[in-house]
């Protein structure tokens, strides 16, 4: 019998910086970081972050994932995992659907399109992400041309990196979705350890310098939805015009984040949680002493 699926909402935010390296390449601009010009904002995809999760899935904790890095096409996909073709006439059934969820691991989280020729079914996942942004102004370096040595002579490219980018992601987590995947508050636990983990455990050249700051879980009563987190925190900073270059350059201030929080506290159950030591609060000097009061659980890790 499988364990009963969530009776809690969630709202998540995840905080982490990046330096010297290239957060998420725009394939339409050259493979440069991502950017709202206009605003100097480093810009970050959802399908980024879960694809560092998706990776820690498979190659950290071993499961069988959907969408892989082999770029398949999901309805070859589907044909992998069922071990036949579905039938082209009308979409895969629902006892399909429930098989390959019940063997993909990120489709607990996520979901998925299955593409298939009989119709686009999909799974909607109880965990979705906005897209993440810079806290901070973010300048690219100035110098972007490398070359590569081989025995045929010198290859010429392009290495786009920012200076330095203070990451902020938003996300949810929707009960009443976890009934369509099975998610239960045991796989929400994993999800938290993974995502955290995830950014470390995925240290390619463009990626090494990418290091997790905050991560934070609320969970909520079902009938309480909170508003993006990000929207009530800001970085104080501790250089001139904004030239941040290291974590020590800055200080979070979480201030009007407890408030929005104490408006809401008769809805919140917990807060999961978890805190790099480098990093700094604005007139607190640890992340517990902010959220005192509510009942917290400190992610082990």
């Amino acid at each position: 019998m499988s364990e009963k699926t969530l009776d809690s909402n969630s709202e998540i935010l995840f905080l982490y910086d990046a330096k010297m390296c290239n957060p998420n390449g725009d394939m339409d601009d050259e493979n440069k970081p991502r950017m709202d010009y206009d605003t100097s904002t480093n810009l970050v995809s959802d399908v980024r972050l879960k694809r560092y999760t998706r990776d820690y899935f498979e190659n950290v904790l071993n499961k069988e994932i959907f969408v892989t890095e082999k770029a398949e096409k999901a309805e070859k996909r589907v044909e992998q995992i069922l071990g036949r073709k579905p039938d082209k006439n009308k979409p895969i059934t629902k006892d399909d659907i429930k098989t390959i969820s019940s063997i993909c691991y990120d489709i607990k989280f996520f979901g998925a399109v299955f593409g298939t020729s009989g119709g686009n079914d999909h799974v909607t996942g109880p965990v979705q992400f906005n897209w993440g942004y810079s806290l901070n102004p973010v300048e690219l370096v100035e110098s972007s041309t490398i070359t590569s040595s081989f025995s045929s002579g010198e290859g010429i490219g392009k290495d786009f990196r920012v200076k330095y980018s203070f990451i902020a992601f938003d996300g949810t987590v929707n009960a009443l979705l976890s009934e369509t995947t099975e998610l239960n508050s045991n796989d929400l636990k994993t999800f938290d350890e993974s995502v955290i983990k995830s950014i470390p455990f995925n240290k390619t050249r463009s990626k090494t310098g990418q290091i997790p700051r905050l991560y934070m879980r609320v969970e909520t009563e079902k009938d309480l939805i909170l508003k993006d987190l990000r929207d009530y925190i800001c970085l104080k900073y501790k250089t001139e015009d904004y030239k941040v270059r290291a974590i020590k350059d800055i200080s979070l201030d979480l201030n009007n984040l407890k408030d929005y929080l104490l408006k809401n506290k008769k809805g919140i159950q917990k807060i999961y949680y978890w805190v790099d030591d480098a990093i700094t609060f604005e007139n607190y000097n640890s992340f517990e002493e902010i959220l005192s009061g509510f009942e917290m659980e400190n992610i082990k890790l």
